[in-house]
């Protein structure tokens, strides 16, 4: 595994989401609870508009654009107009820093 670090766990507030971007690529980071992190593309599958400005509740991220909802651990569409799911990447907390693996 190739773990990268993202932020501190304290720069991202409960049920928010961060843009990430490496290696020409684009990641949506999401915080819920206590340490519990995940991580998927960064871009809506529907349209390229970025999911860390959309609104994050009960592990699901909505688009901030057409409101397709994904669950935010599997990457599943759970609401259309999306019709395409999301790839997830492990996600950790170690030392107090989001770490993804990409």
């Amino acid at each position: 595994m190739s773990w990268t670090a993202v932020c501190r766990l304290a720069e991202l507030d409960e049920e928010s989401a961060r843009r990430f971007d490496a290696g020409g690529r684009s990641f949506a980071i999401y915080r819920m609870t206590g340490d519990e992190v995940f991580c998927t593309d960064g871009f809506c599958t529907h349209e390229a508009i970025h999911l860390s400005d959309g609104l994050v509740m009960d592990y699901e991220v909505e688009c901030p654009k057409h409101s397709s909802v994904f669950d935010l651990r599997t990457g599943e569409v759970m609401t259309p107009p999306a019709c395409e799911n999301l790839n997830t990447y492990p996600a950790r907390v170690s030392a107090g820093m989001i770490e993804i693996d990409i």
